[in-house]
């Protein structure tokens, strides 16, 4: 009976905790902005937060018995969820402030507070939306067990939100000896608390991980501990040994090797202790994104570390095709390229370079004359700069002037242009006139623009094709991605269509499905099951037409398929401003349609 009972309320338990960590997942911890305190004068507020944390304070240890540490960090860290709590209280308004911490002790022994959103906001997580375990801390002992026994070990409190929901897994008995094993394997104390807050997973204890974590903690040892990373750090603060094991955990996050890296990562203490994170980051997927493998790319920026640490990428401008003839390719295939690939050519910075390599389809060509001895020194100033010629300023001063002509011509301010500017510049056109025509006719921010790119990349359109199809129809980038999704869907999975055919039609995502392409495409295929359609037509000559030009060719089909057209499929709107029905389907008339 009892374990029915304790599988009863471990059930319940998990049941209440999934909505919690599917939050946490999320990793969002950013901390709404504070309330409003209107009930209480400006000049009182600063003491009656004051008043707030010590009533909260006593609340939690005195009537919760919550430890008293527990209730001090919980009441001191949670500026949010006390500012909610102040803004609850009415009597405040017209009260002096010597009366504010009667008020306070009154609330709190007739209305309970959430604990659990006090204690979340205080571990450095969003206090919002509401926790759904319920409002008392105490309800939750092995909770509090393991907090207990993590803050006595050296945690910070403030950083205990990124173990959180690893807390919920692991055994809260197993919590100390785990991290005591640890130390035993040579790691100090700070590297402890800094590896077990950056890879939580080495304290869930679940058999299946241990292989991953064996092969995690060899790297880490023979990083921080056989190398003396941990102990090339200066400060005694968990926030520097934390930012060490982050530098650390960008390299396995962006696809190396678990139990390949600790070694190059010992011998190049200085990418980990003087590179920001940001810097690595950029620099690890600067390199993806010339077509590196993720398996690889860890140890070969490690492998040039000064690379890593010294490569400007802002810069230093190179010149298409000058720059690939410099870099080793042949005239011939140079000038291949800038015949097919024109919106590519002229100037742009380093930091753009694997966008315009992709954008031609020559970056495997070119990763491997990097990755060849010496082949880095493609990537420095020097050699960049050295590929700037004539030619490349005739193309920059085009495109200059196509800027100017926009910003005159359509009076669109810089701020509206330049971000679709670095878009395009970004993703491999270079500074040219095609790049500056472009840019007058696609719409929306440069996250927008990005995001529709990644998605049409996402349903298999490869990059150099995708980039052929901006610049024939650039306006299919004004489609939001829901829009792409229905239509590209409707190519291949209605009109049957391979993914392919919009390199040769990329207009098909341009046209309104709803009010043309669907319209249109209903009275073919009603055409073609009245047996009047001798053969096909392909989706540019269906759209591509103008209403009257389509109208000719349904005539040319059968001369009463436009009054057809007309009364039951197009689009049209109605006298009445009403749309016609587009389902609709009335039969030919024989006296009419009989040839």
């Amino acid at each position: 009976m009892r374990g029915s009972s304790s599988r009863h309320h471990h059930h319940h338990h998990n049941h209440l905790l999934l909505p919690l960590l599917r939050l946490l997942s999320t990793g969002t911890t950013a901390t709404p902005s504070l309330p409003k305190l209107k009930n209480i004068c400006y000049r009182h507020r600063s003491r009656a937060l004051k008043e707030a944390r010590s009533a909260l304070t006593e609340y939690l240890h005195s009537t919760r018995s919550l430890p008293f540490s527990f209730s001090d960090h919980i009441a001191s860290n949670s500026p949010y969820s006390l500012s909610l709590l102040l803004s609850q209280v009415p009597s405040l308004s017209s009260s002096p402030p010597s009366l504010f911490p009667r008020l306070l002790r009154t609330h709190l022994s007739y209305r309970p507070v959430n604990e659990f959103d006090f204690l979340l906001e205080s571990i450095g997580l969003s206090p919002t939306p509401p926790s759904p375990l319920g409002p008392f801390l105490s309800d939750h002992p092995l909770l509090l067990s393991s907090l207990s026994d993590l803050l006595r070990f050296g945690f910070p409190w403030t950083r205990l939100g990124l173990l959180y929901p690893s807390l919920h897994h692991a055994a809260s008995s197993a919590i100390l000896p785990k991290l005591h094993s640890f130390e035993a394997l040579g790691f100090a104390r700070l590297s402890v608390i800094a590896l077990s807050l950056c890879f939580p997973s080495l304290l869930l204890l679940l058999p299946r991980h241990d292989a991953t974590h064996r092969l995690l903690l060899r790297d880490l040892k023979a990083a921080l501990v056989d190398h003396g990373l941990a102990d090339s750090v200066v400060s005694d603060d968990v926030d520097a040994h934390l930012d060490v094991c982050r530098k650390i955990k960008l390299f396995y996050d962006l696809g190396s090797e678990v139990g390949t890296m600790g070694e190059v990562m010992g011998r190049n203490k200085k990418v980990f202790l003087q590179a920001e994170e940001g810097l690595i980051e950029r620099r690890l997927k600067y390199f993806l994104n010339l077509g590196m493998g993720k398996a690889e790319v860890g140890r070969f920026l490690l492998a040039n570390a000064e690379l890593l640490l010294e490569l400007d990428l802002d810069s230093p401008r190179f010149v298409m095709p000058e720059y690939l003839l410099r870099v080793g390719m042949g005239e011939a295939d140079a000038a291949e390229l800038v015949k097919k690939c024109p919106y590519a050519m002229g100037v742009n910075v380093l930091g753009n370079l694997p966008g315009t390599l992709r954008a031609m389809d020559v970056h495997g060509w070119f990763l491997e004359r990097v990755v060849g001895d010496g082949g880095v020194r493609f990537l420095s100033a020097e050699f960049v700069s050295s590929s700037l010629s004539s030619a490349g300023d005739e193309a920059e001063d085009e495109y200059s002037a196509g800027v100017e002509r926009l910003r005159a011509v359509r009076k669109q301010k810089h701020y509206y242009l330049d971000p679709k500017l670095e878009f395009l510049l970004g993703i491999g056109f270079g500074k040219n006139k095609t790049t500056s025509r472009i840019a007058g006719l696609i719409n929306s921010t440069k996250d927008q623009l990005q995001e529709r790119f990644d998605c049409l990349l996402e349903m298999g359109i490869e990059y150099p094709m995708l980039c052929r199809m901006i610049n024939a129809s650039p306006k299919l980038l004004n489609n939001c991605p829901e829009s792409l999704h229905k239509k590209v869907n409707y190519l291949c999975n209605v009109l049957g269509y391979p993914l392919e055919y919009l390199n040769k039609f990329p207009s098909f995502l341009c046209f309104d499905l709803e009010n043309r392409t669907k319209p249109r495409y209903r009275i073919i295929n009603w055409l073609k099951e009245k047996g009047l359609l001798q053969k096909p037509f392909a989706p540019a000559t269906v759209l591509a037409n103008s209403e009257k030009r389509f109208i000719t060719q349904l005539f040319s089909i059968h001369p009463a398929a436009p009054k057809q057209w007309l009364e039951c499929f197009s689009s049209r709107y109605d006298s009445n401003g009403c749309q016609r029905n587009l389902f609709a389907h009335r039969p030919l008339g024989s006296s009419e349609t009989e040839s």
